[in-house]
Parts: structure tokens; sequence; C-alpha cells
């Protein structure tokens, strides 16, 4: 029986994120997508689905997503199959960035989502190429979905992110490290950074994929994944 999957989406999005590999893999593999949007600490959204989750699972991260992949990561790191992380970061936000996001809180709280949206949805989060206007207009449709509670919540988690550096270089875990060859957002010297601070881990770049590669580049991000779930573990 294969191990189950287990999806973290990014800030603002919810399953539909997924749903290319979802569509694909979930005939062979067991896919639960994990709600990230309950708490205001990563830290608190990862133990809250660590009391839902599986014994044992395999754990994919996307950009705010893999921000909380990495707390489960330092929590429950024997619960964690194989992991991969596109995006996220291990390094707390500067305090100018975490002081800046409260323009946006207020924005959201205000009434004028679409405004807040713009400081964390930079015009450059997507690559040039046939999926970007459905890719914007499904981003703009979960948002307006989950609405402005998730999105101060959420911000709320990126100003208060712990430094998770000591955790990955601790990690024994088998990871793959995805990216998008066009994010800006972050970029693939961050990604690199990310790998060699972890002892078992690779890189894998997506072509002509931006911020949201799953639904940029779906068939690349599916094999990739397919690939990765039936790789065979390194034993420590």
């Amino acid at each position: 029986m294969s191990i189950p999957l287990v999806l973290l989406p990014d800030v603002m999005c919810d399953s539909r994120a997924f749903w290319p590999q979802m569509n694909e893999l979930s005939a062979r593999w067991t896919i639960t997508v994990a709600p990230v949007t309950r708490a205001a600490r990563f830290e608190a959204i990862a133990s809250e689905l660590l009391a839902e989750l599986p014994a044992r699972f395999a754990l994919f991260g996307l950009n705010f997503g893999a921000t909380v992949a990495m707390d489960i990561l330092r929590q429950a790191p024997d619960r964690i199959d194989r992991l991969c992380l596109m995006g996220g970061s291990p390094l707390p936000e500067a305090p100018a960035q975490a002081a800046a996001r409260e323009d946006a809180i207020i924005a959201a709280q205000a009434g004028r989502l679409q405004d807040a949206l713009d400081t964390i949805r930079p015009s450059q989060l997507l690559a040039e190429g046939s999926n970007r206007p459905l890719t914007k207009a499904l981003l703009a449709e979960m948002a307006r979905d989950l609405g402005a509670d998730v999105f101060v919540r959420q911000v709320r988690a990126m100003q208060r992110a712990r430094d998770q550096q000591a955790i990955l270089r601790r990690a024994k875990v088998s990871t793959l490290i995805a990216c998008g060859a066009d994010d800006r957002v972050t970029p693939l010297k961050r990604h690199q950074f990310v790998a060699e601070l972890m002892p078992n881990a690779q890189l894998h770049v997506i072509e002509n994929a931006g911020h949201m590669a799953p639904l940029e580049q779906p068939a690349q991000v599916t094999t990739m994944l397919e690939n990765w779930l039936q790789a065979p573990l390194v034993l420590w």
C-alpha cells in the first residue's frame, strides 16, 4: 500500500492549487490537501494538522505551505516519509518587511482585499506562458473564497515566522527542493541555499514556471511528484 500524500497550499490558496496533480495521481495515491488557514503562527498550523494527519505520510509544501512543512518537520520528523519543498523560507522576516505588512492587514480588514493581495502577489508572480491568464483567474477566485480573515491570519504567520535553518541542517528525511526556473518571488538562488542546508536534498528545476508551478506547468510538476513518490528512500 502506498504512503499517503499530503499537500500544503500557498497563501490564500486551497485544493484548487493542486487540481492537475490530484487528478492524475489520486488513482495511485491517497491524497489529502491540508488547510493552512486556521491559525496565525506556523507552529500552531503545523500542530493542528499533525493532530489530524496519518501516522506517516509524504509531504509536499508549496510556498507558504512549504514553510508550514518545515514546522511539521521540526515537530514530528519521524512522521514524514519523504519531503518536497517548493518555495517557502527557513528565515524569519526582516523587521522592516514584517512591519510593512501592517498596511496589507489594514487594507484587508477595511474591505480592500485585492489591494492587500497585491502586496504579497507581485506582478511577476507568474512566468509568461499559455496558462498565465487561467492561473491568475484561479488565484483570484481562491482568494475571494477564503476571504479577509484568512488573509490576516496567514500574513500574521509570515510576520512571526521562526528561523528554521537548524531544523533543515539536522533533517534526515529524503527531500526534493523544487523551483520554477522563472520564480522571481523565491528565486533559484534561495532554493539552492535550502538544498545546501539539508544533508539529503536534491534540487529540481521546473522550466517555464514562476512561483505557482503546479498550475503553470502541471504536467512537469505531476511527473516530478510521481518520480519522487516512487523513488527509493535513502536509509540512515
